[in-house]
């Protein structure tokens, strides 16, 4: 069975196609400046050359049709008709409280999604152009939407409210859902096979760390809490996210600056974290080379980054009475032995023991702890899209 997963953003679409006998990804690539007539299209056939191709795509129902055309193409495509194509699995970062589960897609789904727009409103929205375009372009293939939120509805209630008026939880469901479930769920489950231990056993800490971050307490299998809030801002400091701040904060600026809400949301979301501090970048590679070089704001920012991380740990470890394993996944999570080395020393007390020898690898599954440490650090590349075509093809299969 081969099954496609879409992540729709509002200017991209990313693809894999997975043949489910063996779960082996056939091909994938991503159309990057939708809109605009020099859409670039970047595809990679398994075992073949890479192929790229810059054409006029204006918008996602023609980068549907150029997705599936790259599929069938005679010379880079991996199919020969549309119809082997028997399932399309969509990434969806906002599911409220509606959807605890992956779902099929129908018209009150699309209806909810549409119903999230305000909650997220720079994702969903593309997810529904997605499933639309999908619609229009491989109508025979059912599709299945597999929420960011979705893992983290077992968080339980003292835990996902917030201190304000409870009249504002039951008008407009403010509280925290918490985001990148496909890849805690994925790492989490990897951790319970990598030390031959059910899942139910272990008290996990998962930390997906990348230009958004975010960290969960997996107790026994179930998300029982996570750093983001009711929108992705909460929690830790990002690429060009703030993270935690006083609220206070919000009407101060805007006093001070004479700026709008929409101005101050722009500022918090897109031109704060690691960026705002260091007015460099948000690449956590860029910071590390000009740390190097002896830039300081860099450095601190690198310092800020881990300290945050550092305090979560710790709060989790508190929430569970315990922790066993802590993963490090996602871009820095995977990729960043100087972060790693950074925050993990400090990690002394909860009986994690590091080993800097085995530190300096990236984009590997290692276990990065001392042999007999009580509690296991593991670095595990994550893969949401896995989880998103395993969710679609038993979905699917039920159908």
């Amino acid at each position: 069975m081969k099954i496609l997963v879409l992540n729709c953003g509002s200017s991209s679409v990313k693809y894999q196609l997975f043949d489910m006998t063996d779960e082996s990804v056939l091909a994938g690539g991503i159309i990057e400046r939708i809109g605009m007539t020099d859409a670039i299209l970047t595809h990679r056939p398994a075992g073949g050359e890479k192929y790229r191709n810059v054409q006029v795509v204006l918008e996602h129902t023609t980068a549907i049709k150029v997705v599936v055309k790259a599929l069938l193409d005679p010379d880079h495509g991996v199919i020969q008709d549309i119809t082997e194509i028997k399932a399309v699995g969509h990434r969806v970062v906002h599911g409220g409280e509606k959807f605890t589960e992956s779902t099929l897609v129908d018209e009150e789904v699309k209806d909810a999604i549409k119903e999230y727009f305000e909650l997220a409103p720079l994702h969903n929205p593309a997810h529904l152009k997605g499933i639309l375009a999908v619609e229009d372009s491989i109508p025979d293939a059912p599709q299945v939407v597999v929420f960011d939120t979705a893992f983290h509805s077992t968080i339980p209630n003292y835990a996902y409210l917030y201190g304000l008026p409870y009249t504002l939880y039951q008008r407009y469901r403010i509280r925290r859902y918490g985001f990148h479930g496909t890849s805690h769920k994925f790492v989490a489950h990897r951790a319970a096979e990598l030390l031959n231990r059910p899942i139910t056993d272990l008290k996990i800490i998962t930390c997906h760390l990348g230009n958004g971050a975010s960290i969960t307490a997996v107790d026994k299998g179930k998300s029982v809490d996570t750093s983001m809030g009711l929108t992705p801002l909460e929690g830790l400091i990002m690429g060009t996210r703030c993270g935690d701040i006083d609220p206070a904060i919000i009407p101060f600026v805007m006093a001070k600056e004479d700026i709008s809400i929409r101005e101050v949301d722009a500022m918090l979301n897109k031109h704060s974290g690691v960026l705002g501090i260091t007015g460099l970048s948000s690449d956590m590679r860029d910071l590390e080379d000009a740390a190097e070089e002896g830039d300081e704001r860099a450095q601190l920012a690198l310092d800020m980054y881990c300290y945050r991380v550092r305090k979560y740990i710790g709060a989790y470890a508190a929430a569970m009475n315990g922790v066993d394993v802590i993963v490090f996944t996602a871009g820095v999570g995977e990729n960043g032995p100087i972060p790693r080395s950074i925050l993990c020393p400090h990690l002394t007390y909860l009986g994690a023991e590091f080993d800097p020898s085995v530190n300096n690898f990236k984009g590997k599954e290692r276990e990065i702890s001392k042999p007999g440490s009580k509690v296991k650090l593991w670095v595990i590349p994550t893969n949401e899209e896995l989880v998103i075509a395993r969710d679609t093809m038993e979905l699917t299969h039920k159908k």
